[in-house]
């Protein structure tokens, strides 16, 4: 996915500069907006890191920064103000949404009926998705309409 440039505008201020080492060392850092779509091309489709196109910088890069971006908080202000941008174009309705929860792992060359191995600890998806609807800003899209 592509951002416009009234996107990238939108977003631009929230990340910061990456730093610059003192002594100017050291490869130049990738464009942050190419960067950044590479990470909402991987969000967006859902695939795997290694499987980003070659149009996108490499993708230990755009994972790196991701990271990053996820630990100090810019990444939920890029992608509240990306939903923003939609819900005010009106591509995005918050009043129709739901989460899909499903999960089908598989054991490659087990038969359907094998029993899971118990090595493995209980899975912590039901975990995760009763978080997200406890969330406040789900329980706010959530509240039945008057």
């Amino acid at each position: 996915m592509e951002l416009t440039q009234e996107q990238w505008a939108a977003v631009r201020e929230l990340i910061p500069e990456p730093p610059r080492r003192a002594d100017g060392r050291g490869r130049p850092w990738r464009d942050t907006r190419a960067v950044l779509e590479g990470i909402v091309w991987v969000l967006r489709s859902g695939a795997r890191w290694k499987d980003l196109p070659e149009r996108f910088p490499p993708y230990q890069t755009c994972h790196r920064r991701f990271q990053q971006w996820v630990r100090s908080g810019v990444m939920r202000q890029v992608l509240w103000t990306l939903a923003q941008d939609l819900h005010e174009r009106g591509g995005i309705d918050l009043h129709e949404c739901f989460i899909d929860g499903t999960f089908a792992p598989a054991k490659r060359g087990a038969r359907e009926s094998a029993k899971p191995s118990g090595a493995r600890g209980p899975s912590l998806w039901p975990w995760r998705t009763a978080m997200v609807f406890r969330s406040p800003r789900t329980q706010a899209v959530l509240r039945p309409p008057r």
